[in-house]
């Protein structure tokens, strides 16, 4: 069986994210991009630890983490609380008996002071090994995903408020999901079911999570949070928490992982998310390259590496799925409905045992199979 986290997305408007010579010139010269890569990305640390599973932490001075790089953060100041409380859940599953348990290993070996964050160092054989310096850490391509159009016949679609928002397959990804569409999420939350799912080469990543999104076509928006297998950005094959790119005040998203609140997503940074949510999944995401026809298909898993139909103890799930609104009531969403991009790859299924009981959200699959070549 695997772990479970509770994952808590809340808006209220961070982590404040030719020749031998000519071969020995180019050499020099991605070695010295790598450096200034690393230079940007690495911040002077105050404290730096050193984990049992071979990570560096930097212990950082909060206003000279990465973010403030950013050219709209330059004068931003760091809200280190929200302005509201945020609303709790009775069908959460923390037991409120039990100790706190530390989350990440290296907190095993020390920790941050006062007016630091912690910061995973990166190492330069990390940025050797990424096909895209500029693009090291990020996701795939994300051209589009949400359109009100209907003319592609292998988008699905969504109704909202009368308009039919066609959600499209991202390039070289494959996800299956519960969705839910709506006039103004400022929140979603979910416990996640944590597994260690196969990844076949080094170049692929593999995800369990939340999305919220707002924006169509090319203005589409999305903050994500949950956990991934990521070997080319973490070294190893172990399910990480990780983030990605409104206080209904100050237009920023905040994320709280179980109790505590972890940091927000400044609202200088965001255009169509700065205030609201349109659109809600809880699922997963597979990224490969190899998932276009006449391609084997990779075998990377998802969630448990089996299907939904596993249910409990075999599939992955996501379980207390609620959504937030301008009521500021969590609440399980009244519209969901289920999809899945590569039914024969990787599945989902929304399973409710009984009238009496709030559906399972089960989702997953192996990849490769005969069914999915």
């Amino acid at each position: 069986m695997g772990k479970r986290i509770t994952m808590f997305l809340f808006v209220i408007p961070l982590l404040v994210l030719s020749s031998l010579v000519d071969v020995k010139a180019e050499a020099r010269k991605t070695l010295s991009e790598v450096d200034r890569k690393l230079k940007l990305l690495n911040k002077p640390a105050i404290k730096s630890i050193k984990s049992e599973d071979g990570d560096i932490i930097d212990c950082v001075d909060i206003y000279k983490q990465p973010a403030f790089d950013h050219p709209a953060l330059r004068n931003h100041k760091i809200q280190m609380r929200p302005s509201i409380i945020f609303p709790s859940d009775a069908t959460s599953t923390k037991n409120e008996s039990s100790p706190s348990v530390l989350f990440q290993t290296w907190q095993k070996s020390g920790s941050c002071p006062k007016g630091t964050i912690p910061i995973r160092r990166i190492r330069r054989e990390e940025l050797l090994r990424v096909a895209s310096l500029e693009h090291f850490g990020r996701d795939g391509p994300r051209n589009s995903s949400i359109v009100n159009t209907t003319n592609d016949k292998s988008s699905r679609f969504v109704d909202y408020n009368g308009t039919k928002y066609a959600v499209f397959p991202l390039p070289d990804h494959s996800a299956a999901y519960l969705i839910t569409t709506g006039y103004s999420y400022i929140g979603a939350r979910a416990d996640i079911n944590v597994w260690s799912p196969r990844v076949e080469s080094p170049d692929e990543h593999t995800t369990a999570q939340i999305w919220l999104k707002s924006g169509p076509g090319d203005n589409f928006e999305s903050i994500e949070a949950g956990w991934m297998v990521n070997p080319a950005v973490f070294r190893d094959t172990q399910p990480r928490v990780f983030i990605r790119w409104t206080d209904p005040n100050a237009g920023r998203w905040w994320l709280q992982f179980q109790d505590e609140v972890i940091g927000y997503w400044p609202g200088e940074i965001l255009s169509n998310l700065k205030q609201k949510a349109i659109l809600v999944q809880w699922g997963g995401d597979v990224y490969s390259k190899k998932m276009k026809p006449g391609h084997p298909h990779t075998a990377t898993g998802m969630g448990s590496g089996d299907y939904a139909s596993g249910l409990w103890g075999g599939a992955c799930y996501i379980k207390n799925v609620r959504i937030l609104d301008y009521s500021l009531q969590l609440k399980y969403p009244e519209w969901v409905t289920t999809a899945a991009e590569e039914p024969y790859c990787y599945n989902s299924l929304n399973y409710q045992r009984s009238l009496a009981m709030e559906p399972i959200f089960y989702f997953g699959g192996p990849g490769r199979n005969p069914n999915c070549p």
